[in-house]
C-alpha cells in the first residue's frame, strides 16, 4: 500500500487538493499497478514562516 506524504504552503483550496490527489491516484495505480484503494495521500498545509530555502524564509 503506496503512502504519499506532500507538504505544500497553506491556502490551496479543497477544490485544487481533490484534483491533485485524484491525478497522484491515477498516476500511482497506472505506475504500481495497484487498486485506488490502496493508495493513501497525506497532505500537510505549511505556513511559509515554516519553510526555508537556501536559508531564507519563505514568508522573508
Amino acid at each position: 500500500m503506496p503512502t504519499i506524504n506532500i507538504q505544500i504552503f497553506e491556502g490551496r483550496t479543497v477544490e485544487q487538493k481533490r484534483e491533485l490527489v485524484k491525478a497522484i491516484t491515477e498516476a500511482t495505480v497506472k505506475t504500481l499497478q495497484c487498486s485506488e484503494g490502496a493508495v493513501d495521500i497525506i497532505i500537510q498545509d505549511v505556513k511559509k514562516e515554516n519553510w526555508a530555502t537556501g536559508g531564507k524564509l519563505w514568508s522573508d
